[in-house]
């Protein structure tokens, strides 16, 4: 059975609060989503704001190109009692000019005559007469029965009857639509197998998440014979979002055994999941199946004891697949085993030493437990590896530094900071003046090595976090950092712990210092 994916990223993704694409934010996700092979990408609602109408207009003017998605405009049927042919909605659809349409109209009949405030007669013509329109001006034409399965439980026959009037206007597709996000997987089974058997056409579904079953309920109406879906890649949209894109691809591809993608295609899932939600301005979901980051992470000894011995032993799918990688997670719930492969990662052969491997699994447990957490600081690991193999120490020394803050008459807030350092048995001295402390030790630092570290010159913080590890202990409370730095195109994460926040600072940035430098 074919199954075509339908992506709404753009349209009903974009409904998500705190998600404000661009113009040209939109034309790089749609040309990221092609990637990735999907039959269809919904750009958004031509007329109903200026950026949507500007994003066809530029699309149309050649600066869109899709390689294999077909692009498509989302719109309404006529409005009540108005003439399909003067209505300016649907004007609008035709001006995109896309190749595909996708109308929406009521498919319950508590939001025809509440919500609209007409007839269920009204409805039933004002859904055929615009599909029609749009049919005799050459377009193709999906039709999405807005809460379809909510109106099917209020009047099953109701229901049918809108999708039979969309077919008759000429839908080679409807789609039912759960827009509520309520409805349970054994019923959306239920119902769509018995529109299945009841329509001329094919019938798709658009489902939303929030009973946490938009997935679920998609793959279940797969099954029940829909072969059109659509969702958003990672699951964005208005209020808890829609069926995941995402995990549908691999969940269709992998496990029901339907080629919507091809394996290249699979391949790139991760990347494409990750760039959309860079360019949306969103934090990737680092849980978020298939493609988070610790979607393959493995942190438990047990896990990692057993996975070297058997790559499928605590994975579903092998992470290449869908473009994303096993990561063994280091903690204090670290066994041999995890030490082992992530000394490996670092090009460090651990096997035949396990007293060196004893030692970094008791200094990782005994840091643990004083809050240092090595599972979100990579760069700080590999550098407690070096030391305990006993490889070349750090290019430098401190032997010290001050730092201030000072408030200003004219209310500025200015930091200062003198570094004192040792690098290959000479003594230097740095200033340095910043917006804050960190940013004043690191002037600091930078100017007492000077010249000596050529290396240095590209690395840039990336992101700084502070958390305070024991409330309790008020200002005095231990404080966690973490500091991500960028060196070209490279990114890693460094740790410090301490009661006092410019300790914990330093002890990050001196990492980050020594990982650049190795």
């Amino acid at each position: 059975m074919a199954v075509a994916l339908y992506d709404t990223t753009l349209r009903d993704g974009t409904q998500q609060e705190g998600v404000a694409p661009s113009v040209q934010d939109k034309l790089r996700v749609a040309r990221a989503v092609d990637s990735l092979g999907v039959g269809y990408i919904e750009g958004g609602w031509p007329g109903a704001n200026p950026k949507d109408t500007e994003f066809f207009r530029r699309a149309a003017a050649g600066e869109l190109v899709l390689e294999r998605a077909t692009l498509t405009a989302f719109g309404m049927t006529r409005r009540p009692g108005r003439d399909a042919a003067a209505d300016p909605g649907l004007a609008a659809l035709l001006a995109a000019s896309t190749p595909v349409v996708c109308l929406v109209g009521k498919a319950s009949p508590l939001h025809v005559t509440e919500a609209l405030g007409t007839t269920l007669d009204e409805n039933l013509a004002m859904v055929e007469e615009s599909v029609r329109l749009l049919r005799g001006e050459g377009r193709r034409v999906f039709f999405d029965a807005e809460h379809f399965f909510d109106g099917h439980a209020l009047d099953p026959a109701y229901a049918q009857a809108v999708l039979d009037a969309a077919a008759a206007g000429g839908a080679e597709c409807v789609v039912l639509c759960d827009t509520n996000g309520g409805a349970m997987p054994d019923r959306v089974g239920r119902v769509v197998r018995e529109a299945v058997a009841r329509c001329a056409v094919e019938v798709g579904v658009h489902v939303h998440d929030d009973a946490d079953c938009a997935v679920a309920n998609s793959l279940v109406a797969v099954r029940a014979g829909a072969t059109h879906v659509q969702g958003t890649v990672n699951g964005i949209g208005e209020r808890c979002g829609n069926a995941n894109l995402t995990s549908l691809v691999a969940n269709l591809q992998l496990k029901a055994g339907l080629p919507v993608v091809t394996d290249a295609d699979l391949a790139r899932l991760t990347t494409v999941s990750h760039h959309v939600a860079e360019v949306l301005n969103l934090a990737p979901d680092p849980h978020q199946p298939y493609v988070g980051a610790s979607a393959f992470a493995h942190k438990a000894g047990l896990h990692a004891s057993a996975l070297a011995k058997r790559a499928d032993s605590y994975q579903h799918v092998a992470p290449e697949r869908v473009g994303n990688a096993l990561r063994m997670v280091v903690s204090e719930l670290a066994g041999r085993a995890t030490v082992l492969l992530r000394g490996a990662d670092l090009g460090v052969d651990l096997d035949g030493r396990p007293e060196v491997v004893d030692r970094i699994l008791k200094r990782v447990k005994d840091l643990e437990y004083a809050g240092w957490t090595f599972e979100a600081a990579d760069a700080s690991f590999a550098l407690l590896v070096r030391d305990e193999c006993g490889l070349p120490p750090a290019p430098f020394v401190l032997e010290g530094y001050r730092a201030g803050v000072e408030r200003r008459e004219d209310g500025r807030v200015v930091a200062e900071a003198t570094v004192r350092v040792v690098v290959d048995g000479t003594r230097l001295l740095g200033a340095g003046e910043g917006t804050g402390p960190v940013e004043s030790l690191d002037q600091a630092f930078r100017a007492a090595v000077g010249d000596r570290f050529p290396a240095l010159a590209g690395l840039r913080l990336a992101d700084y976090k502070v958390r305070i590890l024991d409330g309790a202990g008020g200002t005095a409370a231990t404080t966690r950092v973490l500091v991500t730095s960028r060196d070209g195109d490279r990114e890693f994460t460094t740790i410090g712990v301490s009661p006092n926040v410019i300790e914990a600072s330093w002890l990050a940035l001196a990492d980050a210092y020594r990982y650049a430098l190795l």
